[in-house]
Order: structure tokens, then C-alpha cells, then sequence
């Protein structure tokens, strides 16, 4: 026995405008890509080479976004019959090891340009980086709407912020550089803008391995889980509970719940207690449940799966 519900038509308007602001947001970025590698050579500015990178990869980010938004819409089938909720989750790794690796790359460059600082245009710093800051924050705004609760589109957003704080960076480095001549700046906020990628980075890859490891939900309580069940009228114990995501916002959930000796009407009247009780308190509208009796083997509340080899 199990339920879950489906808003199809809601989720497809909301992707089809999401899917709006993505394109755009890409188009812009890639434009100004162009722009800032032909400033950052001319100016001879690591600030802004490492800029135009990472906004490299942002079109890389953005692409592959929108593609899993567009794939996670395709209907389930034989072949996967949880659908592609799945792409998503793939993106935001694919998404959040980029800028791990970006920001080691950075890391290499500025130790190189902290020995031999090289001389900076910071006019050019200066006014590309405006230009540049400009547009990664309307980009980055486009993207933010429905990145609180979707991975992928948090991993977008975040090499998009990414992109904002290190032009803004590079703009403060340029001021200074022109007053001062430390040209040890440009590699300096380098190192700055690497860190904090590197830390938002490693936060959206450990939520999508903690996701494909089919771990339990950060924010559900499996001990106040199990007591909510059990107090839910007919309930007489609970085990081989299971609880994971297939994305952040789709949560699973199948269990063996032990009842008495009822009619089938009663104990369709115990499941749907149980359904609204895991949809308005954890925000799980899958549940697939297994009613036994009282005297059935009650088993173990988190069960042991183990592989069995074939011969």
C-alpha cells in the first residue's frame, strides 16, 4: 500500500519559467566571458583571469541546470521507474567538484604571482570588474529564486555568487593598486575568492554524496519519527523502516507497521492517519506501507539488507 501525489502542471509552469531566467542568465555570462579574457590579458590582471573561469564554468553550470530541469520532467518508465529526479543531484556534483577544482587551480596561479607579483592595469582591473559585477549579480538574482530548496539550482547560483564576490574583489584590488602599486593585491584577493568558493563548494558536495548515499535526511528525527508513528491511533509498532531522498525535495519512505487482527477498511483508515502524518510533518509524500499483523515476525526497526551472490 503506498500514496503519493503529483503536481505536474504546477512543477512544469515553474520550470518553464526558471528555465527562462537560466537561458538568459547564460547568454550574458557567456558574452562577458569573452570579454573579461581579452581584459584580464591586456591587463595582465589574475583577478580577473580567475573571474572569467569561473564565469567559464558558470555557462558550463547553467547548461546543465537546465538541462536536468528540463530531463527530471520526462515521465517514469520501465527502464526508470523513479523517473530522472536523479539529473539534478548528478548536476550539483558535477557542479560543486568543478569549483573544488577551480579554486586549487587558483590557489597554484597566486602562490606563482605572490613570488613574482607582475605589474597590473588597475584601470582596466577597475572598470572591467565593474561591468563584470554588474552583470554576475543580475545573473545571480535570476538564478537565486527556488535555489533555497533545489540542490542544482543552489549549485548554479553558487558559481554565480561566486562569480559576484570575486569581481567585486577584483574592483578593491584595482582601487588599491592604484594608490599603492601593491600588485601583490591581485593575487591576494585571488586566494580570498578561492577559500570562499572552496567552502560553499565542499557544502553542496557533501549534501549531493549524502544524497546518493541514500542516507536519511539531515533534518528528520528517526527516534521522533518512529515515536510519532507508533502514537498514531492502531499503530502497535513499527520496523524495517527505511527513510532517503531521490533530490532534496522528494523524500521516500517505506516501512512494516504492525497492526491488529482489522478489516481492510479500518486499516486503510491507519494508513491514510500515517500518510498526513509523514506529508505535514516531514514533508514525505511517498510512502510505501507494508500492514502485518500482530503476531507477524517483527523484525528489526532498521533492517539489514546484504548482497547475495549468485553462483
Amino acid at each position: 500500500m503506498h500514496t503519493h501525489s503529483h503536481t505536474h502542471s504546477h512543477i512544469g509552469d515553474l520550470t518553464t519559467q526558471t528555465t527562462k531566467r537560466l537561458t538568459l542568465s547564460l547568454i550574458l555570462t557567456a558574452a562577458f566571458v569573452i570579454i573579461e579574457v581579452t581584459a584580464g590579458i591586456f591587463g595582465n590582471s589574475l583577478a580577473l583571469l580567475t573571474d572569467a573561469a569561473h564565469n567559464f564554468t558558470d555557462v558550463i553550470a547553467l547548461g546543465l541546470s537546465w538541462y536536468a530541469l528540463r530531463i527530471a520532467l520526462k515521465p517514469a518508465h520501465a527502464g526508470k521507474t523513479f523517473g530522472y529526479h536523479r539529473v539534478g543531484i548528478l548536476v550539483a556534483l558535477v557542479n560543486s567538484t568543478t569549483l573544488i577544482l577551480i579554486a586549487f587551480g587558483i590557489f597554484f596561479e597566486a602562490y606563482h604571482r605572490f613570488i613574482t607579483p607582475p605589474e597590473v592595469d588597475s584601470a582596466l582591473l577597475i572598470g572591467v570588474g565593474t561591468v563584470a559585477f554588474i552583470i554576475n549579480l543580475v545573473t545571480a538574482l535570476m538564478v537565486k529564486e527556488g535555489s533555497e530548496h533545489d540542490l542544482n539550482m543552489r549549485s548554479a547560483f553558487l558559481h554565480l555568487m561566486g562569480d559576484v564576490v570575486s569581481t567585486l574583489g577584483a574592483v578593491i584590488a584595482g582601487i588599491i593598486i592604484a594608490f599603492t602599486n601593491w600588485n601583490w593585491l591581485d593575487p591576494f584577493v585571488s586566494v580570498l575568492i578561492g577559500a570562499f568558493i572552496l567552502y560553499n563548494a565542499w557544502g553542496i558536495l557533501r549534501q549531493t554524496i549524502h544524497i546518493l548515499l541514500e542516507s536519511t535526511p539531515e533534518n528528520i528525527n528517526m527516534d521522533s519519527m518512529v515515536t510519532d508513528l507508533c502514537n498514531v491511533n492502531g499503530v502497535l509498532g513499527v520496523h524495517d523502516l527505511h527513510v532517503w531522498s531521490i533530490s532534496e525535495n522528494l523524500r521516500m519512505l517505506s516501512a512494516h507497521v504492525v497492526i491488529n487482527n482489522i478489516s481492510i477498511g479500518e486499516g486503510v483508515t491507519i494508513q491514510h492517519n500515517i500518510n498526513e502524518l509523514l506529508a505535514h510533518h516531514y514533508n514525505i509524500q511517498h510512502a510505501t506501507l507494508q500492514m502485518e499483523c500482530e503476531d507477524c515476525d517483527k523484525g528489526l526497526l532498521y533492517c539489514e539488507i546484504r548482497e547475495h551472490q549468485h553462483v
